[in-house]
């Protein structure tokens, strides 16, 4: 079984020192955890990890939920930083405009 799926099989929040349990402080897996902390890419594959999880079943309807909740969650996250850049390439673009000489 690959090691993302049993990831996906274990409880979300494990208690700390356990083994695969996340390392202290880790913000990605800890209760009450504010996901707007982790940058694109990092919520990028977590989601994919998420997904693949729910794609390959076998899970129980309680963990298909958290899964399924921490993926929208995830996506959210996603939707925020590149709304963030496309900002920056319009502001960027703005700029490159304002300064061209008119032909």
């Amino acid at each position: 079984m690959s090691d993302e799926l049993s990831a996906a099989r274990e409880p979300l929040h494990r208690p700390s020192g356990e083994p695969g349990s996340p390392p202290e402080g880790d913000p990605s897996l800890e209760p009450g955890e504010d996901l707007a902390v982790l940058g694109y890419e990092e919520a990028r594959d977590e989601l994919t990890t998420v997904v693949r999880a729910l794609e390959a079943g076998g899970l129980s309807l309680e963990r298909s939920l958290e899964l399924w909740e921490r993926g929208e969650a995830l996506a959210r996250v996603c939707e925020r930083h590149l709304e963030g850049a496309r900002e920056r390439v319009d502001r960027a673009l703005a700029s490159v405009e304002d300064t061209d000489p008119p032909r």
